[in-house]
């Protein structure tokens, strides 16, 4: 289960997220391939605050590990890794309930399994193979530890 402290941190960051600024959303746009940048606008506004934090982290974790610029197939999975969510349309409250209740209805169950759905839709996006592996937990393995570092914050 997460703790107290990460659910409060949930509360308040959902709470006060902005929509993504001009730039933001231009950048973003320009990671994504056009399917994925569809799938990424059906996000709430947290989730693609969330999303933008994890990049930014990303980048800074492959950069410092390997001092080269990160692939785009592991920033799109940065921007992604959230994108089930979107089939699981609870609100923030209803999320920390799911957390601490697991998957006892329907929608907590989609909350739960979010990382899987994800996966299905990028597949189905036709997404890089290379994003879907790394959401997967497979592939370069500095990569994927970066990735789950980068959303664990």
């Amino acid at each position: 289960m997460t703790s107290p402290w990460h659910l409060a941190k949930r509360l308040v960051g959902a709470a006060a997220a902005q929509p993504l600024r001009s730039a933001e959303a231009n950048e973003v746009a320009a990671i994504l391939t056009p399917t994925e940048l569809q799938l990424f606008r059906q996000l709430s506004t947290p989730d693609q605050r969330h999303a933008l934090h994890v990049l930014r982290r990303f980048d800074a974790f492959v950069a410092e590990a390997f001092d080269v610029a990160p692939p785009v197939a592991g920033r799109r999975a940065a921007l992604l890794h959230d994108i089930g969510k979107a089939q699981a349309p609870l609100g923030t409250v209803m999320r920390v309930v799911a957390t601490i209740v697991g998957p006892r209805t329907p929608a907590f169950r989609r909350y739960h399994e979010h990382e899987t759905i994800g996966v299905a839709m990028l597949e189905q996006a036709g997404s890089d193979p290379i994003t879907v592996m790394l959401l997967r937990g497979q592939g370069d393995a500095q990569l994927v530890a970066a990735l789950r570092r980068a959303d664990a914050i």
